[in-house]
């Protein structure tokens, strides 16, 4: 049987059709760059830049709303009630897509966010070794090999 691999910071997906919305502080959504083919739920094309997808807030809240109703309701309830409510299809495939991918980009970036953290906390302790073993002072050696000067300043 093969080993699990440790997760890399390698194995970051560029190749993204779409990222997950930020929302401002004040709950405002935010325009996207069209990427793909599809407009996604939520989006309208800009009148003035077909690269440039302008968010609708009523149906994105929906859509936060459906996210929810998920934990109770199958995909195909919850795609016809969104649909039926919005005024714009959506099918359970697309929906299923959607959340899926979110829910993906989440646990990645906070799995990135842990990672980032568990460095620094790493980081810190390997300087605080290299100053007690060092003495707090760079040695002679690790000054010419970096091309700096003398640390007796």
């Amino acid at each position: 049987m093969a080993r699990k691999q440790a997760p890399s910071m390698n194995n970051i997906i560029t190749n993204q059709a779409w990222k997950i919305p930020k929302r401002g502080e004040d709950g405002e959504w935010f325009p996207i760059v069209r990427v793909g083919r599809y407009i996604p739920f939520g989006y309208e094309q800009d009148p003035e830049d077909e690269n440039v997808l302008q968010p609708i807030p009523l149906e994105l809240e929906m859509l936060e709303q459906a996210k929810k109703y998920l934990a109770e309701y199958s995909l195909r309830m919850v795609a016809r009630w969104l649909t039926e409510e919005s005024g714009r299809y959506i099918s359970h495939v697309g929906l299923n897509k959607r959340v899926s991918i979110e829910s993906k980009r989440r646990n990645a970036a906070q799995s990135y966010r842990v990672y980032e953290r568990r460095y620094k906390e790493a980081s810190e302790a390997a300087r605080k070794l290299e100053e007690d073993r060092l003495g707090g002072r760079r040695t002679r050696n690790l000054d010419t090999d970096t091309g700096e000067g003398s640390s007796d300043s």
